[in-house]
């Protein structure tokens, strides 16, 4: 009996990529580990040196040696990031968290548009990513907080997130050159901060007007991954899992809100409509995906 297993298919190429980005990961960690142990030792100047010593180092290093330029241009986001907390570390400038991690986008975005490569474009997203998130918290009134006022901010928000979403997309990736990862990670981000500002929004007294916004909002994410060319079953998914969260929520208040008597059977409806919902939504998604896959191979 034959038990050879075959190799999958692209492990020869991913795998020493997978590595590289992954030595790159800990040698950036590793960097700014080491400035933390060698704190008194190095002083201001020397911390300084050697962190741009390694952005300096790395970038020439991606510059010249072409088979390395992804693991180094990783390193050099990494050092960037380092740069700045030290640098906020260590003046006080007064400047808002966000604003840091503004900048560190904005200088590295770029470095991620030279590379063109999502192993490049996903971290980006991640640090774009938690500066619109610090941005809304700051100009909430440095808190948490869902209230009517603040629906113009959770909009900017929310339109930033959309602008990065529409960036890592399809439609821009001949100018932008990110991958499936980086759109999959730039949607899966979105949806968290639009579901959570709505869900805060619906156990609210009354119910604030984010979660209506927060459900059209993820409606009209949903319809630019539905037609074929920008299809995507995992973004598609990740937006249709928001969109049944807030459905379901949204049911549960309705059932339960002043109710009385026993809510077993309030319960046991809420169960069903959510299973059916589930069940249409993933019915859906995948019709659409075999469809698309049936004209493709058609084609």
């Amino acid at each position: 009996m034959d038990l050879r297993i075959d190799e999958p298919a692209g492990l020869a190429r991913w795998l020493p990529l997978g590595l590289a980005v992954l030595a790159a990961a800990l040698l950036g960690l590793g960097l700014i580990f080491w400035i933390a142990a060698n704190w008194d030792t190095l002083g201001r100047f020397g911390r300084f040196a050697v962190l741009q010593g390694a952005i300096v180092a790395m970038g020439a290093g991606a510059l010249l040696r072409p088979a390395w330029r992804a693991p180094l241009a990783l390193l050099v986001l990494l050092a960037t990031g380092a740069l700045f907390a030290y640098f906020g570390q260590t003046y006080q400038t007064g400047a808002d968290p966000w604003q840091l991690f503004a900048l560190w986008a904005a200088l590295t975005l770029p470095l991620a548009l030279a590379l063109r490569s999502e192993l490049l474009w996903t971290p980006w997203v991640l640090v774009a990513f938690v500066g619109i998130a610090l941005w809304i918290h700051a100009h909430a009134g440095h808190r948490w907080r869902v209230e009517p006022d603040d629906l113009a901010v959770h909009f900017a928000g929310w339109a930033a997130a959309g602008a990065l979403v529409l960036a890592m997309s399809s439609f821009a990736r001949r100018f932008t050159g990110a991958g499936a990862w980086a759109l999959r990670c730039a949607v899966t981000l979105a949806v968290i901060v639009i579901t959570s500002t709505a869900l805060a929004a619906l156990f609210s007294m009354p119910i604030a007007a984010h979660f209506a916004a927060g459900l059209l909002v993820l409606a009209l994410l949903a319809s630019a991954f539905v037609p074929r060319a920008g299809f995507d079953v995992f973004a598609l998914s990740a937006v249709a899992l928001g969109l049944n969260t807030l459905v379901v929520a949204g049911l549960a208040r309705l059932l339960f809100e002043g109710a009385r008597g026993d809510p077993i059977g309030r319960l046991f409806l809420l169960g069903a409509l959510a299973a059916g919902l589930l069940a249409g939504t993933v019915s859906g998604v995948l019709k659409l995906a075999r469809s698309y896959s049936s004209e493709g191979g058609a084609a």
